[in-house]
């Protein structure tokens, strides 16, 4: 396996497995990520057959309002453990990836009590049918679903009685960004250009043009003059689809695109580029990743960037082979129980700017510590227990002749590199072994004692590169 394979299963994935590493070196890196864009094209059948365990997916706005009453958290926590489960267990990693980037650019809490009947329709009608597509139409989709349309207030807002929270927040978070050129003027006529939204009966968006303001509107370049009401979704679509396309824009997303794959510090030029091609093809996002992968800057970042909580739990979980049960949740309620104690559970971010994707935002020793004990549940304790393990380590079964060679073979296994001088040290420190040692079968810490070795390893600052 070559570096620059390791280097990409790591940004483009939730964590490698040795059978990822073995089939992108065998692909290659290049077919393997061409692969990766074409997410239909990839088989999925263990994650088709997890995703079976959580039918109220399936419903529509209308279907899940009428069988169950308004607060029922059900099928919230059904898109909670599956979203976990996506991200742990999916051959089509790199949609993954991108789908929680786009549910933290357009972030949406989950669970919500409000949002009981529709916040799954959001993940998938808007989030996941877009990812790959149009964000131009991912914005438009967002702006006038029913989740959206609660979370940001937009359902409350009608002409002569406006709420600014979506125009606000669509052009701080959603298009151009603090440093987009816009003023207050400008918020206000956004927001007075987005109303009109209410609700039916069963849960689901309807324009009322008694509720649309008509007026003649000018925000960063776009314009409006007087209209009909009943004009109300064709002009909102043509003020969404000017702002998704403006270079602010292009700007906001290829540097948070390089946040998320490159580096805390974006590198600029590499932004510029970037933002360009968003805009050659307009506001496509898979040429924009397409550049971004076949960047020099991307292919020089290695160990640039660090995993956050979830991302650091879900890649043990894929490192130890772990796979989802065929009850219940499958062990993903447990998963997800987990990654909240971590601080980091999936769609769960409170305000409307998403989880941040550097580094300093998740430094403290508390979480450090709880990541620890979250990796030791992992293999000391195979919690959740509902997941299949695997049933043997091919590390035990046929070891190394000394403990050197084992720590050295152990952290190959869960790191996927050559240890290091210090991580042996420590590591044969912690079984207080000598790296000389011969390795002699019935020791306790080829039994009764090997997770805890396998769970420090895990928790070196190593297993935390993205």
């Amino acid at each position: 396996m070559t570096d620059d394979v390791l280097h990409l299963v790591r940004r483009a994935t939730w964590g490698p497995t040795p059978g990822l590493l073995e089939e992108v070196a065998a692909k290659g890196p290049a077919a393997w990520l061409e692969e990766q864009l074409r997410p239909a094209s990839v088989g999925d059948p263990v994650c088709d057959a997890f995703l079976g365990l959580f039918p109220r997916l399936k419903l529509s706005i209308a279907q899940s309002r009428a069988r169950f009453r308004h607060g029922d958290w059900g099928t919230m926590q059904q898109l909670s453990y599956a979203t976990i489960g996506r991200y742990t267990w999916s051959r089509r990693q790199l949609f993954e990836v991108v789908c929680d980037f786009w549910s933290n650019h357009l972030n949406v809490t989950n669970p919500v009590t409000a949002l009981f009947a529709d916040r799954h329709d959001y993940d998938a009608n808007v989030v996941r049918r877009h990812a790959f597509g149009s964000f131009a139409d991912m914005l438009v989709a967002s702006s006038r679903h029913p989740s959206m349309l609660t979370y940001l207030d937009g359902r409350f807002s009608q002409v002569g009685s406006i709420n600014q929270n979506y125009g606000r927040e669509v052009l701080e978070l959603h298009t151009v960004g603090v440093s987009g050129g816009y003023d207050e003027h400008a918020v206000d006529d956004v927001a007075r250009v987005m109303t009109g939204w209410t609700f039916k009966g069963d849960g689901t968006a309807v324009f009322d043009p008694r509720r649309h303001d008509a007026g003649a509107f000018s925000v960063l370049g776009w314009s409006t003059g007087v209209h009909n009401t009943a004009a109300g979704p064709q002009v909102q679509e043509s003020l969404l689809r000017h702002l998704a396309a403006l270079p602010a824009t292009a700007r906001q997303i290829a540097t948070k695109l390089c946040l998320r794959f490159v580096s805390d510090t974006p590198p600029d030029a590499l932004v510029t580029r970037l933002a360009g091609t968003y805009l050659q093809n307009g506001t496509q996002i898979v040429p924009v990743l397409h550049a971004l992968f076949a960047s020099p800057e991307f292919a020089a970042s290695a160990g640039a960037k660090t995993r956050r909580p979830l991302e650091g739990y879900v890649a043990a979980v894929r490192a130890l082979g772990a796979m989802p049960g065929t009850e219940g949740a499958g062990g993903a309620d447990v998963l997800f129980t987990q990654a909240r104690s971590l601080g980091h559970a999936p769609l769960s971010w409170a305000p409307p700017n998403g989880y941040p994707d550097v580094a300093a935002a998740w430094v403290s020793a508390g979480s450090t510590l709880r990541r620890w004990n979250a990796n030791h549940d992992l293999v000391v304790r195979r919690k959740p227990a509902d997941l299949r393990w695997p049933a043997s380590e091919p590390l035990l079964t046929s070891p190394p002749r000394t403990w050197g060679e084992f720590v050295g073979t152990l952290v190959q296994r869960l790191l996927y590199r050559p240890t290091t001088p210090r991580e042996a040290s420590a590591l044969l420190q912690f079984c207080e072994k000598q790296a000389a040692s011969p390795v002699v079968q019935g020791d306790p810490w080829l039994t009764t004692r090997f997770p805890a070795l396998a769970a420090m390893a895990l928790n070196a600052p190593a297993h935390m590169e993205r």
